[in-house]
């Protein structure tokens, strides 16, 4: 097929829907999409074995950090509120074909880009590779089935967006159990040369060596605190570096290539209602209705949206909530294992934490179709101040119910927990989908998509805000924390365990060889773990942004007058219920 030929049969015009067409045959395309894209959600489940690329059973000296490769998360949705401002155009001259499969394109391409970072342990492939190509296929699919579906459901915008948008909440449910699936079988176990008390060991600037027949060679050593983290529970002891796969690249290859043919598939399958389309029966709500509801008929252009008032406030409204909530995403199977690890051992385990990012996904979902169905009846306003007041609520219950464990140990914490994070997910959720069909209600939908992906860059702005603060916010307890446990350790007990003096304790933290799970088993009976309060700061910051939220949305009044198009300006395609409501209100 020739170059013309194979962006003729992706242009717009091929797939305009022929008459008779059943628009419920569209939001399966949509959903198949957004479930693909969604994975991005279960990052933090890959994150055990990105920072095991090489130590594999634990994290060796030149392994990444987890602030490292949740920055890769961050760069992801930095590039799709970046992609997605500017595929809100593009998609209104080419159509969602077109945009479709370069963003199939993308987000397989990522992941291949990716893998081959893992395979050389090039940090900036993985960045460049799933961050920036993956990334802009991320915003290209986001915004490309929900602007579709909306136009085929005039008369439930909010239904319409849920619909959309539920996928990319259920991505993360199916991708967690896959990708688990995946990185099992490609693992392969290191060299375990023996208990830690059999094999003499050699510590250089922090990094540990065991004679072997082949020679000084660099090892890895497992304690009990770290055999509850493995990806295949395995005896303690001391284990050869660079002789083991952590199967991470395998599953990155395998998604890619997944991904692309689901998406590809999917893309074709789009069509988009004709000029004068409306569906059978549909009577436009009255303006009372309309007025009471924030809703408009008429259309503000992309550009212009941007010279008012409620395009920022709702900017921010969307900024702030999901930095709120995507600093909680980028890293939930770690937080959930540091703050009931060790207090529920028995509870927690690493298929419990994996589970858990399921059930995020399971409640984000439900909570997209919900919410935005729900606001199609309460408002779209009505339905953010939900979210926003009693998220704040929620944000504040969890570093209650973390200091509570730590001390009491009782699973009545992980349950509150539990079900306050879920509560937050499903308004995390709701509010992408109650997002768009606020903007069509305060701007119209003639210019939905531009609108639509401008107002994404503070989702790409809140993936750099959101994991870079819990990051930074963490890594400051866990320093805080080390040293604080160092001051309770024997200096002796010190020296046998690291092979080093414990004035040296700065150079074998930033080697991965000390550990708060490590000091801990030196600690003196009695000593609370800290890792359950490692996360407080940060929910207490959390909950202060969504007060500010809080009071934005409460700023949104309608457009002004003289921000909106002339009112012969009609509908390019598919959405004349604006017209007919304009006629009807003449």
């Amino acid at each position: 097929m020739t170059f013309s030929g194979l962006t003729s049969l992706l242009s717009r015009e091929r797939t305009i829907a022929p008459e008779n067409f059943n628009r419920w045959r569209v939001p399966p395309a949509s959903i198949a999409i957004h479930l693909c894209i969604g994975s991005v959600y279960s990052w933090s489940v890959l994150n055990p074995a990105l920072t095991r690329a090489l130590g594999v059973v634990a994290p060796a000296p030149d392994d990444w950090s987890l602030s490292s490769v949740v920055w890769v998360f961050s760069v992801a949705i930095f590039c799709l509120g970046l992609s997605a401002a500017f595929a809100g155009k593009w998609l209104e001259r080419v159509g969602p074909r077109m945009v479709g499969c370069v963003a199939a394109a993308c987000w397989g391409g990522g992941f291949l880009v990716g893998g081959m970072g893992i395979l050389t342990h090039q940090l900036w492939l993985l960045y460049i590779g799933y961050g920036v190509l993956g990334g802009c296929g991320l915003g290209l699919a986001y915004v490309s089935p929900l602007t579709t579906l909306i136009r085929w459901f005039p008369d439930r915008r909010g239904m319409a967006s849920g619909m959309a948008i539920m996928g990319f909440g259920g991505g993360a449910m199916l991708a967690v159990p896959f990708k688990e699936w995946l990185i099992g079988l490609y693992y392969k176990a290191p060299v375990w040369l023996g208990a830690l008390a059999d094999v003499p060991l050699v510590t250089e600037n922090g990094r540990r060596f065991a004679q072997t027949a082949q020679g000084l060679k660099e090892v890895v050593v497992v304690g009990a605190s770290d055999v509850p983290n493995m990806t295949v529970p395995g005896p303690e002891g001391v284990y050869l570096l660079g002789t083991g796969d952590a199967g991470i690249m395998g599953a990155f290859f395998t998604l890619g290539a997944v991904y692309f043919v689901v998406m590809m598939a999917a893309a074709f399958a789009f069509r988009i209602p004709r000029a004068g389309w409306a569906p059978a029966g549909w009577v436009p709500p009255s303006q009372a209705e309309m007025a009471k509801k924030m809703m408009t008929t008429r259309h503000v252009n992309a550009d212009q949206a941007l010279r008012t008032p409620q395009f920022y406030l709702l900017w921010l409204v969307l900024c702030l909530n999901v930095t709120a909530g995507i600093c909680v995403l980028s890293v939930a199977k770690t937080m959930i294992h540091e703050i009931f690890g060790s207090a529920l051992p028995l509870i927690v385990t690493g298929s419990f934490a994996a589970t858990y990012v399921m059930a995020i996904s399971l409640f984000n979902m439900g909570g997209r179709f919900f919410w935005a169905t729900a606001s199609d009846w309460i408002g779209r306003k009505r339905t953010y101040g939900i979210f926003l007041g009693a998220g704040i609520a929620l944000y504040l219950s969890i570093p209650f119910a973390a200091t509570q464990v730590s001390s009491t140990h009782a699973a009545l914490w992980l349950v509150v927990f539990y079900a306050a994070t879920m509560v937050i997910f499903t308004m995390y959720g709701g509010s992408f989908a109650t997002m768009p069909a606020y903007l069509s209600d305060i701007f119209g939908t003639k210019h939905l998509g531009g609108i639509q992906g401008r107002l994404l860059t503070a989702w790409g702005t809140a993936g750099i805000i959101g994991p870079a603060a819990v990051m930074a916010l963490r890594d400051h307890a866990v320093s805080r924390a080390l040293h604080d446990l160092a001051t309770k350790v024997d200096p002796a007990a010190f020296q046998a365990r690291f092979g080093a003096a414990l004035d040296q304790i700065d150079g074998l933290i930033a080697a991965k060889t000390v550990t708060i799970g490590s000091l801990l088993e030196l600690a003196p009976p009695g000593t609370i773990d800290p890792t359950g309060t490692l996360y407080n700061s940060t929910m207490y910051i959390m909950a202060g942004l969504l007060a500010l939220a809080f009071i934005a949305n409460a700023c949104v009044r309608p457009v002004s007058e003289h921000h909106f198009a002339d009112e012969n300006d009609a509908p390019e395609t598919g959405t004349p219920s604006e017209t007919i409501a304009r006629k009807n209100a003449a």
